[in-house]
């Protein structure tokens, strides 16, 4: 059964920071390289950040040097630490294996503001 819980968004002020968190079930996490994902308001979703079980991480242009993904493999929980975040950063955010899988949870909002 594929299960995806995120969690960690808000409402944060441009420049501020937050840390996205996402428990997978086992058969999803322990083997698979994962990634943050989001959508933003009318656009498609886009794959944000990732990284494999050994820790190899890659990430979008927009976000590099930003963003930090990281998991803990014992608990098969995803992070990802966002800062000096952006208006553009607004979206929901989900976890997902990467390539994704066609279950998504219900994903997490992020909302820059001022």
């Amino acid at each position: 059964q594929v299960q995806l819980v995120e969690s960690g968004g808000g409402l944060v002020q441009p420049g501020g920071s937050l840390r996205l968190s996402c428990v997978a079930s086992g058969s999803i996490f322990s083997l698979n390289t994962m990634g943050w994902y989001r959508q933003a308001p009318g656009k498609v979703r886009e794959l944000v950040a990732q990284i494999t079980r050994g820790g190899t991480t890659n990430y979008a242009t927009s976000v590099k040097g930003r963003f930090t993904i990281s998991r803990d493999n014992n608990k098969n929980t995803l992070y990802l630490q966002m800062n000096i975040l952006k208006p553009d950063d607004t979206a929901v955010y989900y976890c997902n294996r990467y390539p994704s899988l066609p279950t998504w949870g219900q994903g997490t909002q992020v909302t820059v503001s001022s």
